[in-house]
């Protein structure tokens, strides 16, 4: 789509061999502000790193043969071979390729045999802004871009674009049911305020203006240095966001976001919601102090970190991210900002900078697992922090399988997260900063998330193969019993469904409130339930494990369901885990009259008992010969379902509409599963439980599928050959012959 206008009708003249494993490189040309060296370096057949202090183990390790590009990157709106809705595009320049001839081993200085084409090709989405980066075949996207480069093959947009990171902003869905519509607006504001920085004067007389029209607008007084108190003199570019993301109504908010457009020149329509988007408490609405209290240059700091970090999301290279990164430290000195100044550079460019407020960090940490660096002032990030999150965060952002796939995603995601700990996090500074004191006592800093509603009839959405009303009974059962296991042959969806099974009896998604456990054989009741561990003085504390945690939890929330996911359950000693807890399990023990005394206690005469607000769900393997039989306590305990291979129409429409797979496919593949499956049950050794399950061939990930016998083929190779080959160990034979069985018709 569109390729023959980006290589000017030509191809590229030259192909260059080796093509293969080797890493190949993107270098840039320009370096600290100079010119553009390309013509130079390929008169001279030479490419140099232009930094003496960067890159030079890197670029010692290339070696000659290796194949190397010169680059540049940017941002672009206009003129795009596909509907780019409006939004920015990142776009990789390749101006020249060559092969590496020479090293000269000093981390700077290559030879080069360079072969030029013209014109330049623009290759889009996949950029890097380093002068330096090494690309390693082996996936997708990076056998794309090199194939684009070296062998002058087309890019494929439109899987680009309906990859998670761009598909919000880029892809074929239908963007009205998009979360992020707004983004759009808010950086079109932060555009037009970029034409303000030179003639602030008029700015903060049209927000006065605006204050005179709109009731409740009182954030607009200053408190000068000879005591009095007047109109505003100056604002910064995030207070002026700030004036319509804190604490007041939506409908509030829409009206101060329609006077703004109208000052500001705005075309881009005010969003209908402002779901998830972090807002300021309204007692820290500035970012920055009373003209008695602040420095004079200030604001000026604020406008310059806002412009700075305009050009690195527009223009991004490492100019333009160091001159950020000295913008940005010197803004975190200024009192009151805080926090917030992650807020405000989220909202100028949401898809290029993360909001680190309270409730995202929280997410990050907590959910995500990503440690957040705090070395800047009153221990929160300083530049080199801020900007190591990102970047770990973009390159997560890349893996279908990760929770989130984009800063607004992520900050939604965090709305959503809803933790009774989001209080203890805030996203202010601990001083007293100007704001709407009148309305502050009654309005709160997170904005309450929604309820995520989750039925029976959202597994079945999410892919799930079994009758409505088989899972209309085990939910029942479930509910009843309080503990339930889930066996079944291996590939049957055990953890799948497990998970979403909590989610329903909670009848919402909210990850706080189910909690998963992986058993193995050396967990012990000290891990799970609770034991000694050494404190850094040396010392030993008695610590609660998860399940133990999640009784404090589901007590003191009495009016919430709680579950525990205990995958694997006979892979560790259940009777040994649980200890006396394998006891109050029971439904008719759930109760504080049946409360135990524990192993190890953290007082004399505590007792525990598992309220009835808390659930246990577990998995089971039977085919795995390697685990222990369940002990019978345990099974009287819970109730056990048996998981079935579903194979059948839902499985086919669902693999047909998600993934492309074309029916005569989908027929081969069940036709010999099911084969399979009847050879295994009739085999003496193995027998009904060791058959192969759906999850098998059921594709995982959002991508289309485009070879869809290829795909089986590999999954039979990798995956199920090598299953067969341990069912089938001293018959090597039988599982010859069941592998040959399973690829006849492909």
């Amino acid at each position: 789509m569109g390729e023959e206008r980006n290589n000017g009708g030509s191809e590229v003249n030259t192909q260059i061999e080796g093509v293969g494993a080797k890493a190949c490189w993107f270098v840039g040309a320009t370096f600290g502000g100079t010119d553009d060296q390309t013509s130079r370096f390929l008169r001279e057949g030479i490419w140099e790193n232009g930094y003496q202090d960067r890159y030079l183990d890197l670029v010692k390790s290339i070696q000659p043969g290796d194949l190397i590009a010169i680059k540049s990157t940017y941002t672009r709106k206009n003129n795009l071979p596909f509907d780019n809705r409006g939004f920015s595009v990142s776009v990789l320049v390749i101006k020249s390729i060559g092969t590496v001839i020479e090293n000269c081993g000093d981390g700077r200085n290559l030879r080069v045999d360079w072969n030029s084409f013209d014109p330049v090709r623009e290759w889009y989405f996949y950029t890097n802004r380093n002068t330096v980066w090494r690309v390693l075949p082996g996936n997708w996207y990076s056998d794309g871009l090199i194939g684009f480069t070296f062998e002058g093959k087309s890019q494929d947009l439109d899987r680009f674009r309906n990859e998670p990171y761009w598909r919000d902003r880029f892809g074929d869905r239908d963007d009205r049911s998009s979360p992020f519509k707004w983004s759009g607006f808010y950086e079109e504001v932060a555009n037009k305020l970029l034409t303000f920085q030179s003639r602030r004067n008029e700015l903060f007389a049209g927000i006065l203006d605006i204050a005179s029209k709109v009731n409740g607008f009182s954030i607009v007084n200053d408190q000068f240095a000879d005591g009095s108190i007047g109109p505003i003199k100056d604002i910064c570019p995030f207070t002026v966001f700030g004036i319509f993301n804190r604490g007041i109504t939506e409908t509030n908010r829409k009206v101060i976001a329609n006077e703004l457009a109208r000052l500001l020149g705005v075309s881009v329509p005010v969003p209908d919601s402002f779901d998830g988007i972090p807002i300021l408490n309204n007692q820290k609405s500035w970012f920055y102090g009373y003209e008695k209290d602040r420095r004079q240059d200030d604001i000026g700091n604020l406008w310059e970190v806002f412009a700075r970090a305009i050009d690195f999301a527009d223009s991004p290279n490492e100019e333009s991210q160091s001159n950020f990164a000295f913008a940005y430290d010197k803004a975190t000195h200024i009192s009151n900002t805080g926090w917030n100044l992650t807020m405000g550079l989220y909202w100028i460019r949401p898809w290029n900078f993360p909001t680190l407020d309270g409730q995202s960090r929280l997410y990050i940490e907590k959910k995500l697992n990503i440690h957040i660096d705090l070395n800047g002032p009153k221990r929160r990030c300083n530049a080199t922090d801020f900007l190591k999150v990102l970047e770990t965060l973009e390159v997560r952002f890349k893996e279908d399988t990760y929770p989130v796939h984009s800063f607004p995603d992520l900050s939604f995601a965090a709305w959503l997260y809803g933790d009774s700990k989001a209080s203890d996090t805030t996203n202010v500074s601990e001083a007293d900063a100007p704001g709407d004191e009148a309305n502050a006592a009654s309005e709160e800093e997170f904005i309450a998330a929604p309820l995520v509603p989750y039925s029976i009839d959202n597994i079945v959405a999410d892919g799930c193969f079994i009758g409505r009303d088989k899972l209309q009974q085990i939910l029942d059962r479930f509910s009843s019993k309080k503990n339930l296991i889930l066996q079944g042959p291996p590939g049957t969806g055990k953890t799948w469904l497990a998970k979403r099974l909590a989610f329903a009896l909670i009848r919402q998604r909210d990850d706080n409130k189910v909690r998963a456990v992986q058993f193995h054989p050396n967990l012990s009741y000290e891990d799970f339930i609770r034991g000694w561990r050494p404190m850094g003085d040396g010392k030993l504390s008695l610590v609660d494990g998860p399940f133990m945690e999640m009784i404090e939890i589901a007590i003191n929330d009495p009016g919430s369901n709680y579950v525990v996911v205990i995958e694997e359950v006979n892979r560790g000693n259940p009777a040994q885990i649980f200890g006396e807890m394998l006891t109050l399990l029971e439904a008719d023990k759930r109760t504080p009259n049946e409360a135990l005394e524990l192993s190890y206690r953290q007082f004399d005469g505590e007792r525990v008992y598992i309220p009835a607000n808390l659930y246990v769900i577990g998995t089971m393997n039977i085919a795995d010969r390697s685990l222990a039989l369940v002990d019978l306590a345990l099974r009287r305990r819970f109730a056990f379902i048996d998981l079935e291979p579903k194979l059948g129409k839902p499985w086919r429409e669902w693999v047909q509409t998600r993934y492309g797979f074309d029916s005569q496919t989908l027929d081969r593949i069940e036709s010999n599963i099911t084969v399979l499956n009847e050879m295994i049950s009739a085999d003496s050794g193995l027998g009904p439980q060791y058959r192969v399950g759906h999850s098998y061939v059921t594709p995982t990930g959002d991508n289309v599928i485009s070879d869809g016998g290829k795909w089986f083929r590999q999954v039979v190779e990798t995956e199920i050959g090598p299953l067969l080959d341990e069912y089938w160990f001293d018959s090597p034979a039988t599982s010859k012959k069941a592998k040959e069985r399973l690829l006849e018709g492909f």
